[in-house]
């Protein structure tokens, strides 16, 4: 465990060390953790959990032990379950981080083409609405994308892969009115995504043990 939080420690900017408010003194283990944060030149902040459990006395002895033991930027005493002070927590997380590069315009608010995030929202209505062992197996593709000359109208469509016959059924369901509900949820979260109508089609396709065939995935994920 020691070795993992050392490994995490490289690159950080703020260190928060969580510890239990009903903890009676430091803990042995809290220790040996407290004592590699000690070296550390970056930002601390001891956050002391399940403070709704304790009494004040108990609460105010314990924050005093950690202060003698290591100068931390801050202290905050939180209860996770009542959401107590997390927003000052948070607070006090930004306030310590140093402004960084800025890697995108202030209008983009994510790195995925929209053909992607397009997927991810088919995707989603699946995980939504289909029986919990087929979204699993699947995987879903934009295989058009192309806004009509003219016209606040794309044309969409998506195939979306399945390993059984069986799950193929199910996607569609009785009559297509599952692939319908798919279809119209979706449609509607890309129409206001791109802030144009949606001609959106489905089709569902089958393609057996694709998760563990290397082909399929390079394939899939070129």
């Amino acid at each position: 465990m020691i070795d993992t939080i050392e490994d995490a420690k490289e690159g950080t900017d703020v260190t928060l060390f969580l510890v239990d408010a009903c903890d009676e003194g430091i803990k042995s283990y809290n220790k040996k953790i407290l004592d590699g944060i000690k070296k550390e030149k970056n930002s601390k902040i001891l956050v002391i959990n399940k403070v709704d459990l304790v009494k004040k006395e108990t609460l105010l002895n314990l924050m005093k032990q950690y202060s003698e033991e290591c100068d931390f930027d801050a202290i905050i005493p939180i209860s996770a379950l009542k959401d107590d002070n997390v927003d000052r927590l948070i607070k006090e997380i930004v306030k310590l981080l140093p402004e960084g590069p800025k890697y995108y315009d202030e209008n983009e608010f994510t790195d995925q083409t929209e053909r992607q995030l397009v997927e991810e929202i088919v995707r989603e209505k699946c995980l939504r609405l289909l029986d919990e062992e087929v979204p699993h197996g699947i995987f879903v593709e934009v295989i058009q994308m192309k806004k009509r000359p003219r016209k606040k109208l794309y044309d969409i469509e998506v195939n979306i892969y399945c390993e059984k016959k069986s799950h193929k059924g199910i996607i569609i369901g009785k009559n297509g009115t599952t692939l319908k509900r798919i279809g119209e949820r979706a449609r509607e979260d890309i129409e206001e995504m791109i802030d144009a109508n949606v001609n959106l089609q489905l089709w569902v396709k089958v393609k057996e043990g694709w998760r563990d065939d290397s082909n399929k995935l390079k394939e899939f994920f070129k």
